[in-house]
C-alpha cells in the first residue's frame, strides 16, 4: 500500500474536486495535510474529513493570485508540522471561448491563476522541498497537450506549466527534488460551474457523458501512486490517455477529428453567459 506516513502535504485548491480528493486519498495513505483555498468553508468540510482517517490538517484562506498568501500557507505547514514534503499546485480554473469574444483581460487572468499561481507555488516552497528531498506535483491537463476550438487561454496555460514541469524536473533533481506532472482527462470536479472571471455558479456548463468523467476519488488514487512513485508524468483517464498518445504520434489525425466532428470547448455555465439581444 502507498505510504506518506509522516510527511506533511500542502495542497492548494483543496476545497474542492481534485484537490479535496487528495487530501482525503492522501491521508487515507498516512499524510498530514495543510489545506489552502479561498473558500474556509469548503475547507473545513475536508478537513473533517481528513480527520476521520486518523490524521491532522491545518486550514488557511489562500488566493494563489495574491502575492504572499502561498506564503502564509507554506508558513502554516512549518509552524504546524515542522516541515514540507509534498506540495501539490492544484488552484485552477478555465476560461473559455472563441477568440473573437474574449479580451487580453481573460487571458491575462488566466495565466495569473493558472500559471503564475503554479508559480507563486514554487517560490514559496521550494526551500522547505529541496530540505526534505520532496516532490512537486504541479496539475496540468490533458489540454496541456490538445486544444479543440474554445479552449484557447485554458489550454495555453496548460501547455505552459507543462514547460514548466519538464524544466523544473531537470533543474531540482540534483537536489533531489521530483517533479511529478500529472494531466487529468475529464475528471469530477466543479470547473464547469466557474465562469470567465472566476466565479461560482450552482448550475454547470454542459459537459461530456456521465460515463466518460472519472469520479474524483479514482483519480485521486492514481495520483497519489505516481506522485509516490515520483513519475515525470502521469496522464488520468482511458481517454485522456488515448488523446495524449494520438496527439503526440498522429496529430494531423487529431486536427482532422477535431474539425471534422466541430467538436468544441466546454462553454461557461448558463448563469454566466450574455443574454441574447431579442429582435423585434
Amino acid at each position: 500500500m502507498t505510504s506518506f506516513t509522516g510527511q506533511v502535504i500542502l495542497i492548494t485548491g483543496a476545497s474542492s474536486g481534485i484537490g479535496a480528493a487528495l487530501a482525503r486519498e492522501f491521508a487515507r495513505a498516512g499524510g498530514d495535510l495543510v489545506l489552502a483555498a479561498r473558500r474556509l468553508d469548503r475547507l473545513e468540510h475536508v478537513r473533517a474529513d481528513v480527520e476521520r482517517e486518523g490524521r491532522r490538517a491545518a486550514v488557511v484562506a489562500c488566493d494563489v493570485t495574491v502575492d504572499g498568501d502561498v506564503e502564509k500557507a507554506a508558513d502554516l505547514a512549518r509552524q504546524t508540522f515542522g516541515r514540507l514534503d509534498v506540495v501539490v499546485a492544484n488552484a485552477g480554473y478555465g476560461v473559455v471561448g472563441p477568440v473573437e469574444r474574449l479580451t487580453l483581460d481573460d487571458y491575462r487572468r488566466q495565466f495569473e491563476t493558472n500559471v503564475f499561481g503554479v508559480l507563486r507555488t514554487v517560490y514559496a516552497t521550494l526551500a522547505d522541498l529541496k530540505a526534505s528531498r520532496g516532490r512537486l506535483v504541479i496539475i496540468g491537463s490533458v489540454n496541456g497537450y490538445v486544444a479543440p476550438p474554445g479552449t484557447g487561454p485554458y489550454a495555453m496555460s496548460k501547455f505552459a506549466v507543462r514547460a514548466l514541469a519538464d524544466a523544473l524536473g531537470h533543474e531540482l533533481a540534483p537536489a533531489g527534488v521530483s517533479v511529478v506532472l500529472i494531466n487529468p482527462g475529464f475528471v469530477e470536479s466543479e470547473i464547469r460551474q466557474v465562469d470567465n472571471r472566476g466565479v461560482w455558479h450552482a448550475e454547470p456548463a454542459v459537459g461530456p457523458p456521465r460515463w466518460l468523467v472519472m469520479p474524483a476519488d479514482r483519480a485521486a488514487r492514481q495520483i497519489v501512486r505516481a506522485v509516490a512513485g515520483r513519475r515525470r508524468e502521469a496522464v488520468i483517464t482511458g481517454l485522456g490517455k488515448v488523446a495524449v498518445f494520438v496527439q503526440r504520434h498522429v496529430p494531423g489525425l487529431v486536427a482532422l477529428v477535431l474539425r471534422r466532428a466541430r467538436i468544441r470547448g466546454r462553454g461557461e455555465p448558463a448563469a454566466a453567459r450574455p443574454t441574447p439581444a431579442r429582435r423585434g
